[in-house]
């Protein structure tokens, strides 16, 4: 449990509004990785993330990445939370964390239905997609360098890197046989994108991690949960967001094509070409995107069944793995993708 009284204190001497006034909480989400709480001073609202006592050390240097990332997005054009301060200092209340801007809205996380009007308007849920597309887009035209991110990651050879280092992180954990692994990791080793312009990735960019603002039009209200984010190939979220999305939007397994019902949801197609526009990226190589999002994703989720013991939850991602894995494996022998 964060204390409040030490947080009221270090406020008071960053000299942030609200001094001396008591600080009402209210916990929103956590885990492992990450502790979120609603703060309110007065008229002032912000949010604080911090790492709880129990998450590994490199969740201290994951934080202040974070906090780098929603920093640099203040005064772009990209859907964010506001970047209110941070504190590297981990005595004031055992790790380092940081303050950012409430934001008025809603997550698809954990509904079962769309808010209204989205749940029956399916020509207004559309554009929920179009708006998810457009947040990615204009993160990838962000000039990180001028933003101060140049230092964030390892955008020379990140391509080069991808297939060795997921394999040697797959056989570190390795607990049983992946069919299409090697067929799919051959045709990546073969292959390269186009073109490869570096940016600013998310790094898990789906709807369980933005916001809209309520009510209709859809509006993308903010991009969160930044803990995966880096400069790389901006088109790999892009491929990480539509890599499970269903040809036919209309067909009624639509609403079974994952934790979201995509009925009424606009095309792969029109995505691409929305994510194009906006951008000014070309998306002739998505396939190469799609098969290492697949591959990428099934190694990902393969170490949360390797370590599912009776969690329920973990051991759901079995299947899961196994699907992903050899959806890579088919789109790679169809695809008439060569470089």
């Amino acid at each position: 449990m964060i204390d409040f009284q030490r947080l009221a204190r270090w406020m008071d001497d960053t000299g942030l509004p609200g001094k001396g006034a008591p600080i009402e909480h209210r916990f929103l989400s956590g885990g492992t990785q990450n502790e979120i709480y609603e703060i309110v001073r007065g008229d002032e609202r912000c949010v604080i993330r911090i790492p709880p006592p129990e998450a590994p050390a490199d969740r201290d240097e994951g934080i202040l990445r974070e906090w780098r990332i929603i920093e640099a997005l203040d005064g772009t054009d990209v859907p964010h939370t506001e970047a209110v301060a941070v504190c590297p200092d981990a005595s004031v209340l055992g790790r380092p964390f940081y303050l950012m801007g409430f934001v008025e809205g809603w997550s698809p996380m954990g509904r079962t239905t769309w808010p209204a009007p989205f749940d029956t308007d399916l020509r207004a849920r559309a554009g929920l997609g179009h708006q998810l597309a457009e947040g990615i887009a204009l993160l990838s035209k962000v000039d990180w360098r001028a933003r101060g991110l140049h230092d964030l990651g390892r955008p020379d050879g990140f391509h080069d890197r991808q297939v060795d280092r997921w394999t040697r992180f797959l056989n570190r954990i390795k607990g049983r046989e992946l069919p299409g692994f090697d067929e799919a990791a051959a045709w990546l080793r073969a292959r390269r994108p186009l073109d490869y312009i570096p940016g600013i990735m998310h790094g898990d960019y789906q709807f369980a991690n933005v916001m809209y603002r309520d009510g209709a039009p859809a509006r993308l209200a903010a991009l969160v949960d930044w803990e995966m984010g880096t400069v790389g190939d901006p088109k790999l979220d892009l491929a990480w967001m539509i890599q499970s999305w269903p040809d036919d939007t209309d067909a009624p397994e639509a609403s079974e094509a994952g934790y979201v019902d995509l009925r009424g949801m606009p095309s792969r197609d029109r995505l691409l070409a929305h994510y194009a526009e906006v951008s000014g990226r070309q998306v002739d190589d998505i396939d190469y995107y799609i098969v290492l999002a697949r591959w990428k994703l099934a190694v990902v989720l393969e170490q949360g069944y390797q370590r599912a013991g009776d969690d329920e939850t973990l051991q759901a991602f079995g299947p899961i793995v196994l699907d992903l894995m050899k959806g890579a494996a088919e789109l790679a022998e169809t695809s008439g993708y060569r470089s």
